[in-house]
Parts: structure tokens; sequence; C-alpha cells
């Protein structure tokens, strides 16, 4: 007979680690206090996942490198745009959808929190490479907006205006961006930067941008 320890049965399945839903999190928080500590260059991916206690099949499940978790904010940013100018209604001026899906991105960011990667990069060791890496993110966000307008404009310049226009305002939002990023944790939301500087661009465009012809249904 095997002996009676005297605990009680338990009916609850065992659990191991930390929740899934939670992993990202977790891991997020812990790169962050981490990349802050040790700098960047310093810290491994072995110490995110033991900081985070997760294992490091679970850090892949999420990041393809450590690098991904300087970026997680722009990365999510980008989703955010994509999704704002396709969910745009055919009969909204192309250059407004454009400026609306920036500002409606916008509000994604926390005012009192602004991604570490922008306010503390110099404590972190970020480096020229990483800040290319960044770049092309960043950048990422011009091809979205020019895919859009290239579906929206028409005429023989369409094309170069939905690069010029896109490259336009993505300069003016990354403007925005390191402004609110600089003035610290009083800083009024980032649409209110955005609306400053994206406004002005667009309006610039405005009737230059070469939108398809409207069809009379009169006419058929």
């Amino acid at each position: 007979m095997a002996a009676n320890t005297g605990a009680e049965p338990s009916n609850a399945p065992a659990t191991r680690g930390r929740p899934r839903a939670s992993s990202k999190a977790m891991l997020e928080e812990a790169a962050s206090e981490l990349f802050l500590e040790n700098g960047y260059a310093r810290t491994t991916i072995e110490q995110i996942t033991q900081r985070a206690g997760v294992s490091r099949n679970t850090f892949f499940n999420y990041f393809s490198a450590k690098s991904d978790l300087l970026w997680i904010e722009l990365d999510a940013s980008l989703t955010a745009l994509t999704d704002a100018l396709v969910a745009t209604p055919p009969e909204t001026p192309p250059l407004d959808a454009v400026e609306r899906a920036l500002l409606v991105t916008a509000r994604g960011f926390s005012a009192q929190r602004a991604p570490l990667v922008l306010t503390q990069y110099e404590v972190m060791g970020i480096d020229g490479e990483l800040k290319a890496a960044g770049l092309a993110r960043a950048l990422a966000h011009a091809d979205a907006i020019e895919l859009f307008l290239s579906t929206r404009l028409a005429g023989p310049d369409a094309a170069l205006t939905a690069r010029a226009v896109a490259l336009a305002v993505v300069g003016a939002a990354a403007a925005a961006v390191g402004r609110w990023a600089a003035d610290g944790p009083d800083r009024e939301p980032l649409e209110a930067y955005l609306a400053r500087v994206v406004h002005p661009v667009v309006a610039g465009y405005g009737s230059d941008a070469p939108t398809p012809a409207r069809r009379d249904p009169a006419i058929g």
C-alpha cells in the first residue's frame, strides 16, 4: 500500500510556467529591464527568457531576433496603419484617408510612456546598425501608404505622387514622433503632434493629387 502523506488530493490540472497569453508581455518587460540595466549588446536572449520565466522556444514563438524587441511599438503601428487604410470607405478622398489613418495609428501610443528605444537609446547603447533597422521599419510605413494611394489615385503621375506623398507624410510623422518622445511624460498625445505637421503636408498636395474620375450615374 502507498503511504498516506496526509495531503489532500487535488483535482485541478497541473500548470507549468506562465500562462501563454502573458508570455509575450513578460518577454517585452524583461527585455526592457535588461536593456536598461546592461545595455542592448550585453543582453542575451537567454538572460531575457530567464528573467521572463519562459523557454527559449517560447521566445522564438514571438520574435525572430533580439532586435525585434526594440521595435515592438513600431511594428504594431505598421499593422494599425495598414488596417486603418484598408478600412477607409472608397468615397473618402485619398489624402484625407492617409491623414486620418495616421492619426488613428497615433492613438495607440500612450502619452505617458514613449517607446524606450526613442527615449533611452543612449543608455541602451543603440548603435548605427540598429538605428538603420529602425529606419527600414519606418520606411515600411511609407510603402503601406504608397500601396494604398496607388489604388486610389489616377493619371500619368499617380505613381510618382503616391510615392512622394508617402515619403513626405512619413517624414513629417517621424519628426513629430521625435519631438513627442523628447517632450517627456507631460507631453500631449502623439495624435496632436502628428496633426500639426501631417496636415500641412497633405494640404500642400491636396488639389494637385490626381484622383480617379467620378462616373456620373446618369450617364451609366
